[in-house]
């Protein structure tokens, strides 16, 4: 037996309810208004389980936000991946929702108006915010209804809900907040006191309003924040509110102001509440429509002053989470940083240049917390004083604070030790000491005990080709004393084997060579990079001598010297000894020379000179041309053009002056640049040429460009030049031709084709219609050619009209004619037959000649039968001789035929013709039977017309 009908309706109505729960927010985003009952919000007795997160939310459109970041969000809100972290911050002095009260639920519907109660506008949003109202009276309606003793529910976009409530909650509300005050008596059953209570009861219900939405707090992924509405109820004092959004830790709070109107007077700030101290990140003055604020922290606090209620400013916002990240590390000085990723979980990884130690972490982590921070401080690269470097192949050592000056009273010793079977090089980038008891010594060998091979106290000058050991190592000691300091030393070290030349070194240059490993007989070649010259040694070394391989010169050096001619089309000018400090009394004049209708353009990238100190830049040959531009001190980068082929550089420094810091100078990037009178120069093309309408390219001027034999143009053909000294178009392009061009239809032909693009090897087929054939190639083959591009194997074929031969006279009949009568008839003619009076013809009257090979008469010849007398049909004339009668059995007898005629049929031939011929019986009684009866049907017709005419 199922169930009785009474315990359905309970479940029928439950089944009908939960639609409109599920979708309430959907519901009422549409403008559907649903008179459902409200729906109590889940209890943390419920189990976590069951709570199901459902968004209604519309896509987020809004301005700096991630697409990943919202994947993210909604992936792991779906997947609970948040169940077991820090839950949102609890809501203000109201009670912390429970998980279960994550799902949407249904707002209460709204009430009838009346006339005690004030109707409250709707609100535009349809769902409500993780919020608790504040206790105390506001100028405002109840912001939404509320079951006693619960919280609003929190639903997916944040909204508030409007203020409605069910008739039996406001019955409810009514005896709560609108009973009798202590004192007042009221007796029951009385008539007067019954009175006065209603009295009572409907001053209370005018004057007194519900809690207003302040000072709220809002958690969630993802929310709206709107101002609630005005009543018009006055309203004594001012209003301040309090608003607080939080996210989860590792997030931060993105708030996009999608609208804002506020009074003279009123305040709203925005600050982030995640530090120690709040930080503002914007207040009223800079809150526009559609602008995007972010919170470095997972809390954001808005404050909303009004001096004036009950009419106070609108505003609507619409906040979301995004994933916060770590602070780009600081890149250390002379070294590097590659991070991975800024987002918790990311590292940056740190390394030194040469000659310099790590000091802290070589690896931090960025950890997730409210603010994201890294593991540990960005490390250091310092140069230690002293070290020992073990199997030591390549690199340097520098004095601490290099390349600043060192610090007083220093003692720092260095041991390099190459790996077995190798000596050390050691090359000298810097030394620069103080000139007191400051001292760099090179000993050759593991302690302070070996001989020195330099000594700074009994060398005045460097030695250009450096040091050589005799063993695996070098101890390099350095001491400075109390007083003075200086840039210190930079020294490069390199180890090779024994029986090899050890690997060459040019500071500021570069160098190839023969062989990497550097065996005897091996040739190395120096260059200098932009703006230095190759001193002091030669272009080219080798490497010599078996017994004790060394090389044959010194190493030269590049340096920026003061003065020069250059006369390429780009280059570099340097201050002189850069990127060291220029001396004292430079007077330096660089001659920048191209071709004659070309101009040049100065780049000068680095500026710092002394105050009395000038660079000064000629527009011309010499010193007594125009002058560019004149500049002493510091300046920023910036560009000069040159009117002329010709520029010249002077520099002067104040001979007076005293020691200049370090890095001071100049650098000048110099190329050159088409007039500025003209169009720029267009560049030849690839596999074609171009014309111009005149020499020079002035406005007006046309450039045209053409294809070798093989290659076609892409792009335009044609090119201007415009009173802006622009071309008109973009440069063309020779396509070397792949495909054949289509070689087109022929006449009263189809074509099958084997690639619509004409590629090399394709193939088209031409087929004639009927009644033409083919003259020429049936296919065409696209073939490739060395010189010029591909082409047809041979030419379009035709359709012409096919020939056929032509049909022989047939003979004429016995006692009959031809017309027209000739030998040969063409094909397609015909050929007419008739017999003379007293003869019937017999057969066909006419035949056509069949086009073919050979072509043949579409059927026999008739005969002429003589014997037979005919009588034509009544009413019809009697045709001519030279037309046969084609009616079987009308006929003229004709004359007996000729013999001839009588052997070229045989009597068989007759008897089929005889017997294909019907008589005329069957035809003149069929003729007999109509005649009698239609009239007797046109009679019949007209009596029963009238018998049904009358017989009505």
């Amino acid at each position: 037996m199922g169930p009785p009908p009474a315990l359905l309706l309970p479940l029928l109505a439950a089944l009908l309810r939960a639609p409109a729960h599920g979708f309430n927010g959907l519901a009422r985003k549409t403008g559907e208004s649903a008179e459902v009952e409200p729906t109590a919000l889940p209890t943390p007795a419920e189990r976590e389980a069951e709570a199901r997160f459902v968004s209604t939310a519309p896509t987020l459109k809004i301005l700096n936000h991630h697409p990943l970041l919202e994947d993210l969000l909604h992936e792991a809100f779906l997947k609970k991946d948040y169940l077991a972290q820090a839950p949102f911050l609890p809501a203000g002095t109201g009670p912390l929702l429970p998980a279960g009260a994550l799902q949407p639920a249904p707002g209460p519907p709204e009430p009838e108006p009346s006339p005690r109660t004030p109707a409250l506008p709707r609100p535009a949003f349809p769902t409500d915010p993780l919020t608790t109202p504040a206790g105390r009276p506001g100028p405002w309606g109840e912001a939404w209804g509320a079951v006693p003793g619960a919280d609003p529910s929190w639903s997916p976009s944040g909204v508030p809900e409007s203020s409605t409530a069910s008739p039996s909650q406001a019955s409810t509300t009514a005896s709560t907040s609108l009973a009798p005050r202590a004192g007042a008596t009221v007796v029951p059953g009385d008539e007067e006191g019954t009175t006065t209570t209603s009295t009572i009861t409907t001053t209370t219900v005018t004057t007194l309003q519900g809690p207003a939405p302040c000072n709220r707090t809002l958690a969630g992924p993802e929310g709206w924040l709107v101002s609630p509405e005005p009543t018009g109820v006055p309203y004594d004092g001012s209003l301040d509110c309090t608003y607080s959004i939080s996210v989860y830790p590792g997030y931060g709070v993105e708030l996009k102001v999608e609208n804002i109107s506020l009074a003279e007077g009123e305040t709203l700030t925005v600050e982030s509440a995640g530090g120690l101290e709040p930080n503002l990140l914007a207040n009223e003055s800079f809150l526009l429509r559609g602008q995007v604020i972010r919170s470095p922290a997972n809390l954001l606090t808005l404050r909303f002053q009004s001096p004036r209620p009950p009419s106070p400013g609108s505003y609507h916002f619409h906040y979301q989470a995004y994933l916060l990240s770590c602070p780009f590390p600081a890149r250390p000085a002379f070294g590097e940083v590659s991070v991975s990723s800024l987002h918790p979980g990311g590292d940056a990884r740190f390394r030194c240049s040469t000659g310099y130690q790590l000091q802290g972490a070589r690896r931090l982590v960025c950890r997730n917390a409210t603010r994201p921070f890294w593991s540990a401080r960005e490390p250091l690269c310092l140069a230690a004083c002293g070290g020992v470097v073990r199997n030591a192949t390549v690199g340097r050592i520098v004095s601490p604070g290099f390349p600043g000056n060192y610090s007083n009273n220093l003692t720092c010793h260095w041991l390099l030790e190459a790996p077995d079977g190798h000596r050390l090089h050691l090359h000298f980038e810097k030394v620069s000491l103080a000139e007191d008891d400051d001292r760099l010594i090179i000993r050759n060998g593991n302690n302070v005990e070996a001989p020195p091979v330099y000594d700074s106290y009994e060398v005045e000058y460097l030695p250009i080709e450096g040091l050589l050991s005799t063993g695996r190592h070098f101890f390099v000691e350095l001491t400075t004393d109390s007083s003075g300091a200086a840039a210190g030393m930079a020294l490069r070290y390199e180890a090779f084997e024994q029986g090899h030349c050890y690997e060459p070194f040019v500071k500021y240059g570069n160098f190839t060579t023969s062989d990497p490993r550097y065996p005897v007989g091996t040739t190395v070649e120096f260059s200098c990079d932009p703006g230095y010259t190759l001193e002091q040694g030669s272009t080219i070394i080798e490497c010599v001598d078996p017994s004790d391989p060394q090389w044959n010169e010194t190493e030269p050096a590049c340096r920026a010297v003061c003065s020069g001619e250059l006369t390429d089309t780009a280059g570099v000018v340097l201050s002189p000894n850069w990127p060291e400090a220029y001396g004292k009394g430079q007077d330096c004049i660089w001659g920048l020379h191209v071709e004659e209708d070309k101009r040049i353009m100065l780049d000068v990238r680095v500026l710092r000179l002394g105050s009395g100190d000038m660079l000064t830049f000629y527009d011309g040959d010499d010193l007594t041309a125009r002058i560019l531009g004149q500049y002493t001190g510091a300046r920023g980068r910036f560009k000069l053009y040159a009117s002329t082929a010709d520029v010249t550089v002077q520099f002067q420094s104040d001979p007076g002056a005293g020691a200049f810091a370090y890095r001071q100078g100049f650098v000048i990037h110099f190329s050159e640049v088409p007039r500025n009178d003209t169009c720029p120069e267009l560049p030849d093309i690839a596999n074609g040429w171009k014309t111009s309408s005149q020499p020079e390219l002035l406005h007006g001027t046309v450039v045209t460009f053409h294809c070798y034999p093989g290659f076609q143009l892409t792009g335009t053909d044609l090119l201007m030049c415009h009173w802006d000294l622009t071309w008109s178009g973009d440069l063309p392009s020779c396509e070397r031709v792949t495909t054949c061009r289509d070689p087109g239809d022929a006449e009263h032909s189809r074509r099958v084709v084997s690639n619509p693009k004409f590629p090399v090897g394709a193939t088209v087929q031409y087929v004639c219609d009927k009644g033409y054939v083919l003259a020429g190639a049936g296919t065409l083959t696209c073939h490739d050619r060395a010189a010029g591009g591909p082409k047809w194997s041979d030419r379009l074929p035709k359709c012409i009209p096919e020939t056929y031969e032509p049909c022989h006279n047939p003979g004429v009949p016995a006692g009959g004619r031809q017309s027209p009568e000739r030998r040969l008839y063409p094909a397609g003619a015909t050929l007419r037959f008739s017999c003379t009076a007293g003869r019937a013809l017999l057969g066909e009257s006419s035949l056509r000649c069949l086009p073919g090979h050979p072509s043949r008469w579409s059927g026999s010849p008739p005969i002429c039968k003589a014997g037979e007398t005919t009588t034509p049909h009544p009413g019809t004339p009697p045709a001519p001789l030279s037309t046969p009668l084609l009616t079987p059995g009308v006929g003229f007898f004709l004359p007996p035929p000729p013999a001839s005629y009588d052997e070229f049929y045989s009597n068989r031939n007759l008897d089929a013709v005889a017997k294909a011929v019907p008589s005329g019986t069957t035809l003149e009684g069929t003729n007999v039977a109509i005649a009698v009866f239609l009239p007797v049907l046109v009679v019949a017709l007209l009596i029963g017309g009238i018998y049904l005419y009358f017989s009505k």
